[in-house]
């Protein structure tokens, strides 16, 4: 396409520098020509008082050499036979007698082509007795064409400089354009190559723009619905974590015993291939919450306390519950929270040992709700570390994707998820749900501040 469009291009401007130099260089001509036969008109002109006077030889022989071209050897005088006295021929003459006689038949001037190149102007003028004289002046080729090479040259500077521009600025254009034509090609290569990072800059004409932006906006539909896909996969199989722990602590009261063991053994498989499932789903994206969305958070905290208090009771945890008494709306679907609940009671039971007392406490700051899970455990020596996603293999039995799955929940609503030390002693977790768009766009609002306040001082 770039080649093309420097091929019309160069087309179209040779057309027309040929259209409009050629008879510009013909005019400069032309208008040479009528310069050189103006100036031979002018002095053959200067001739006509004397011939009005007389037809003296001698004297018209002084009064040719007074003048420029007759100076010059370019001028001739015809005087034809009057009253008996003989023609008069001043200077020699270029075109002939035959033209003479011509001139002076028509009465106007005429011109004629001489030997050896140039033209000769014949200027009929009147004699006193009513005869007809001849001045001829020689024109030489010279003087015809001068300045015409100088103009035709200029012209075919002139057009050839406008050619090779034309053919500069198309194959600029372009490059302009094929360029980001090139650029979206090999993305889209890229992208059926399984590169999904593949992007093109929204760059170029509009239309190319355009369909740049259409590129970027599908290339991120396909990032984001290949990681809700892993995402689904890691977060389902992260929710069987729940009832396995439970049959795990069950099994561990079954005693000793062959069938013990082997259900032991079973829930240890099942647990290490649920950890498989979630390593390999370790790459994912929050999807956004849905519009509408929205649960009662006391009333879930309530139900998902009621499923683990039979277990506490077990492991002899004292647990202790706070803020629920009153309806506590927050923009996240009763799956999701129920799910983060779930994964936040579950570590508590995973990783403090039995009898450990643990909390949950709700919180309503008006423009976000906060939720703080609370245990008298030995802690966390790296809260940092705890909330980066995923596990690579190091920490068995653990994928930390619970936290995760904590912290798109809390940041599906502008919120976000905070480790400290708990006034149990333990680990403190706190999820911080926005309520309203001035907290999302504030990221953290009036709550986000208390709680970092109250964070610093524990």
């Amino acid at each position: 396409m770039r080649w093309a469009l420097v091929k019309v291009c160069l087309a179209v401007t040779t057309m027309v520098v040929l259209a409009f130099a050629v008879p510009l260089g013909m005019v400069v001509q032309e208008m040479a020509r009528d310069r050189a036969f103006s100036n031979a008109e002018r002095q053959a002109a200067t001739m006509s008082p004397t011939l009005s006077i007389t037809t003296d030889p001698a004297q018209l022989r002084k009064a040719v050499e007074s003048t420029q071209m007759g100076a010059a050897g370019r001028m001739a005088v015809h005087v034809p036979a009057v009253d008996e006295a003989a023609p008069v021929d001043i200077g020699g003459g270029w075109a002939g007698a035959h033209a003479v006689e011509e001139t002076r038949r028509l009465g106007r001037a005429t011109t004629a082509k001489v030997a050896g190149g140039g033209s000769a102007l014949l200027q009929p003028t009147a004699l006193g007795s009513g005869d007809i004289a001849v001045i001829e002046i020689l024109v030489p080729e010279s003087e015809v064409s001068n300045g015409v090479t100088t103009a035709w040259l200029v012209l075919a500077g002139v057009g050839i400089a406008l050619v090779v521009g034309s053919v500069a600025v198309a194959d600029r254009l372009g490059a302009r354009l094929v360029r980001p034509a090139e650029r979206l090609a090999d993305a889209a290569h890229q992208l059926g190559e399984g590169r999904l990072g593949a992007r093109v800059p929204e760059a170029g004409p509009k239309e190319l723009r355009s369909a740049a932006v259409a590129f970027n906006s599908m290339a991120d539909q396909v990032v984001e619905l290949l990681a809700n896909e892993r995402e689904l996969a890691a977060d389902l199989s992260h929710r069987l974590r729940t009832p396995l722990t439970v049959l795990r602590l069950n099994a561990a009261s079954l005693g000793d015993g062959p069938a013990a063991e082997h259900t032991r053994a079973a829930v240890e498989q099942l647990e290490r291939e649920v950890d498989t499932i979630i390593r390999t789903a370790r790459e994912q994206r929050a999807p956004a919450t849905a519009a509408g969305a929205g649960c009662d958070a006391s009333e879930v905290i309530r139900d998902r306390m009621a499923f683990w208090s039979a277990l506490a009771e077990d492991e002899g945890r004292e647990v202790r519950l706070a803020g629920v008494d009153r309806t506590v709306r927050v923009p996240v679907a009763r799956p999701e929270l129920a799910a983060a609940l779930d994964a936040l009671l579950g570590n508590v039971f995973r990783h403090t040992p039995e009898g450990t007392p643990f909390a949950v406490d709700v919180h309503d700051a008006g423009d976000a709700v906060i939720v703080l899970v609370s245990d008298a455990g030995p802690g966390i020596a790296d809260p940092e570390a705890a909330l980066r996603r995923g596990n690579d293999g190091a920490r068995d039995g653990s994928t930390g994707l619970g936290l995760d799955i904590v912290r798109r929940v809390a940041e599906s609503t502008g919120g976000d998820v905070r480790l400290g030390r708990s006034v149990l002693g333990g680990t403190e977790v706190r999820l911080w749900i926005a309520l309203d768009d001035r907290a999302r766009a504030g990221g953290r609002g009036a709550a986000g501040r208390r709680t970092r306040r109250r964070r610093r001082g524990d």
